[in-house]
């Protein structure tokens, strides 16, 4: 399960981090409240998942997810640069991540 909420909370991280752009420094309520909503979330399934797994991992792997994700859709919805070498070092954190799943207990 502590897996399960990790994920979860990558990908809520994906959200606040989008979300932060939304808010424009904090000034508009809705998308500020989302976003605080949807950081609060995700740091709370971190630690869930931190009861079992490993700091080192879980947390690497919650900020991978979150950069990846944020990357790619800052890519679709900020129109950032899609170039080979961007890709490349996307594709580096992902398998970072899937080394650190596969190499970790629980």
């Amino acid at each position: 399960m502590s897996w399960i909420y990790l994920i979860i909370a990558g990908i809520l991280e994906i959200g606040w981090a989008i979300g932060l752009k939304y808010t424009e420094g904090w000034t508009k309520l809705y998308p500020s409240l989302i976003t605080a909503a949807l950081m609060i979330a995700s740091f709370q399934l971190l630690s869930m998942a931190l009861k079992v797994l490993p700091i080192g991992t879980a947390y690497a792997i919650w900020t991978g997810i979150g950069a990846v994700g944020t990357a790619i859709l800052g890519m679709f919805l900020f129109d950032e640069p899609r170039d080979l070498t961007r890709v490349l070092c996307i594709l580096l954190i992902v398998a970072g991540i899937a080394g650190l799943k596969l190499t970790s207990a629980p």
